[in-house]
């Protein structure tokens, strides 16, 4: 069944486009650095099936992002021209032979120039949940009508690719808090701020730490502990935007890279997320209560990952020293004039 329908009143499917965006945030790959797993696949379809292109396209919000690539010069497409929109749409792979005869795209800019598609082959990639996030293409600039054989052949690659997303995701995810594991989120929280400084967008890391939580598992057991761990996790859902990103780090901490967010923002968050979690409480021990304490840190230009959780770190344990249960805010300006 392909979730990624649903009928309408008159019984027909329709397309699914807010499920389908979020299974491809779920993946938290779109903007990440390259991987050889894709890097290999794309290579072998380009010397299998003897094509000057192909790629892995993940069609995001309004762009396609090429996860993987040979023969384009570019890392992404506005949607709205993308061939791979097309295939998306349908369970069967998307052919065009020659694109200059089909209404569809005989105006489009990368049929008119850079490209210059003129065949396209497209076998949409389908996640567990019947979701398409994206397609496994191979494009030539003549005319070509693909064989059944290449039809086949590019299914048998695409079926590898969603393999590799899928344990990706496994790999990703803490398992306990459902949050993003330590290394995926640095990964993907490294591309935002490359992304960030090309656009001149803010962006600020808010840090969190539960107060005495050995004592709770010292107290009520690793099972209460688990369990508090994920109630916590669970309060950042109901707070965070759509392209923030969590982020479990280890043990209690965790860490939350806010999107087009400045330091005041990130204040307004971080207290939001404080309240909620003070206000947990358990019915396994109605006496327990818990608190979490916040640092927050701008990204400030020219500066890295590791430096701004340096600071957001530091901001953090500012908040313990002066009583636990609060947000501190990283002083960038102070900071630097004391160095």
């Amino acid at each position: 069944m392909n979730y990624a329908c649903e009928l309408d009143h008159f019984g027909k499917a329709k397309f699914d486009e807010y499920g389908r965006q979020q299974a491809l945030d779920r993946l938290h790959v779109v903007g990440t650095a390259k991987e050889k797993p894709f890097e290999r696949i794309v290579d072998l379809v380009k010397t299998t099936l003897n094509v000057p292109i192909c790629a892995v396209s993940l069609i995001d919000n309004d762009r396609q992002w090429f996860r993987a690539s040979r023969g384009l010069g570019v890392e992404q497409t506005p949607r709205d021209i993308a061939f791979c929109d097309h295939a998306i749409r349908a369970d069967e792979p998307f052919i065009i032979e020659d694109a200059t005869c089909d209404h569809r795209f005989a105006n489009n800019p990368l049929v008119l120039g850079e490209p210059f598609i003129r065949s396209y082959l497209g076998i949409p990639l389908r996640m567990p949940d019947g979701y398409m996030v994206g397609s496994l293409c191979v494009i030539d600039q003549s005319p070509r009508a693909f064989s059944s054989g290449e039809l086949e052949i590019l299914k048998s690659f695409a079926n590898l690719v969603t393999g590799e997303l899928e344990l990706r995701t496994i790999a990703s995810i803490d398992g306990l808090t459902n949050v993003l594991s330590r290394t995926a989120w640095t990964s993907k929280v490294d591309s935002e701020i490359d992304r960030t400084k090309r656009y001149a967008a803010p962006l600020s890391i808010v840090m969190l730490d539960l107060d005495h939580f050995k004592q709770i598992n010292d107290s009520f057991g690793h099972g209460l502990g688990d369990l508090v761990l994920k109630q916590t996790a669970a309060e950042f859902g109901k707070v965070l935007r759509k392209h923030d990103v969590a982020g479990r780090l280890g043990g209690e901490e965790f860490a939350i890279c806010l999107i087009n967010a400045s330091a005041e923002v990130g204040l307004e968050i971080a207290e939001r997320i404080r309240l909620r979690i003070s206000q947990l409480r358990f019915s396994e021990h109605e006496m327990l209560r818990c608190s979490a304490s916040f640092g927050v840190a701008a990204l400030a230009p020219g500066e890295t990952l590791a430096q701004l959780l340096k600071r957001a770190d530091e901001a953090l344990y500012e908040a313990k020293r002066r009583g636990r249960n609060r947000v501190q805010v990283a002083d960038y300006l102070c900071l630097v004039a004391t160095a």
